[in-house]
């Protein structure tokens, strides 16, 4: 399927058929036009050859006898200006391109009979079979020719269908590695060109990236086990605290480290493959309004049909619709809308939208995109694809035409 406003794709089979044709065809030209020049000069070279020796037996012959010989002529009407007044008693020869009557193109051939003003004996040797054989030459090449570059183009067309296959390959291969899966490989490509060295080289990126991949997974839950235990103590140890202001502030921010803790841990589960969803039949409206009212935030939620039900995980759903509101209020700016349409759950804020590195490669964790949007430890978003995926939903992230970051949750078919 064509995307709109992208240029129509030619393939690569019939690029290199194209060229190969194109190739053929300026190969068969040139031969043809060296073949057809060199055989008309052998002609000329020929005929004049022919027409001097003729000369030369023509002028013994009216020296010894007084006759002519057949085909000699003394001042012929038809001889070339260059030949009618001989400076010298030598032989001469040139051509004639015209046509008279039933001969054609000739080579002449002359020589003053005596002293000066004497009659010039001549001869001419006509190049018509000749050039007549030099024109069945020149359809012959053109057959030869048509009939090479009928076998040529499907000969290019097929191996130009190998080669794209081997290309295809790989590119799919790096599609599949660019939409998160690390553990694609091209496989064997066959052969000991370039098409096998970029092969070669996607798998090794691969193998790179899933390389740093594992480790930052690593290390995430390695950070949040680590981390848990003193969180638990540092909870405790507040709740011994004489209640104030200093109090207060300290559990707040206890609080929020607790949260990140198990952020973490999140994500390091859901890397791992642990979750597994429990799925129900519940009002999606419901399930959405009660995300939103345990964030404590202000947003206004439109439910198109209350009595909608869909089979998910709710307390999964709750999560993600959880983090997109409070992303929307952290990062964005009020009022912020939830809205439900049928399987679809769109959030928007009316803030500065979400930054064009967050929309080309998706959220990042610990990265919270532009200045503007504020700070946070941007595993919010990242927590809400994570679970979307595994949900089956489909999660997308934009930017509203008229302002503001806009959401869209679609949940998959029952």
């Amino acid at each position: 399927m064509r995307t709109p406003g992208r240029p129509r794709r030619t393939s690569l089979r019939w690029k290199i058929a194209a060229l190969a044709a194109l190739t053929a065809c300026l190969v068969a030209a040139a031969v043809g036009v060296l073949v057809h020049v060199w055989t008309a000069q052998d002609i000329r070279d020929r005929a004049d050859a022919q027409a001097f020796n003729t000369v030369y037996s023509a002028m013994d012959v009216y020296r010894r006898t007084g006759a002519l010989a057949d085909g000699a002529e003394l001042d012929p009407a038809g001889l070339p200006a260059a030949l009618r007044d001989p400076v010298d008693g030598q032989r001469h020869t040139a051509y004639d391109g015209s046509v008279h009557g039933n001969l054609g193109p000739s080579v002449w051939g002359a020589q003053r009979t005596a002293g000066p003003g004497s009659p010039v004996l001549a001869v001419r040797v006509n190049t018509s079979p000749e050039l007549h054989t030099l024109s069945r030459l020149d359809a012959t090449v053109t057959v030869a020719s048509l009939i090479a570059l009928g076998a040529a183009v499907p000969v290019a067309v097929y191996g130009a269908g190998l080669l794209g296959r081997r290309l295809r390959r790989v590119s799919e291969t790096a599609g599949r590695i660019t939409a998160g899966d690390l553990d694609a490989r091209t496989g064997p490509a066959g052969g000991r060109d370039e098409v096998a060295d970029i092969a070669a080289a996607v798998d090794l990126m691969a193998d790179s990236l899933g390389r740093r991949l594992r480790a930052e997974r690593q290390f995430t839950a390695d950070v949040a086990h680590e981390l848990r235990t003193p969180v638990g103590g540092l909870l405790a140890a507040v709740d011994l605290l004489v209640p104030g202001e200093t109090e207060d502030l300290l559990r707040a921010r206890v609080r929020d480290l607790r949260g990140l803790v198990e952020d973490l841990l999140e994500i390091s589960r859901l890397d791992a493959g642990a979750e597994r969803p429990v799925r129900a039949s519940v009002p999606l409206g419901a399930v959405v309004a009660e995300a939103v009212t345990r964030t404590g935030l202000d947003a206004e939620v439109t439910v198109a049909d209350r009595e909608f039900r869909v089979e998910t995980d709710p307390r999964r759903l709750e999560r993600i619709v959880g983090n997109l509101v409070v992303n929307a209020h952290r990062h964005g700016a009020a009022p912020v809308h939830v809205r439900v349409d049928g399987r679809t759950v769109a959030v928007r804020d009316h803030g500065p939208g979400y930054p064009p590195d967050l929309l080309l490669h998706g959220p990042r964790r610990f990265h919270t995109g532009a200045r503007e949007r504020g700070t946070g430890h941007g595993l919010g978003l990242t927590i809400a694809l994570g679970q979307a995926r595994l949900l089956g939903a489909d999660l997308r992230l934009d930017n509203a035409p008229d302002g503001g970051a806009l959401a869209t949750l679609r949940l998959p078919p029952d």
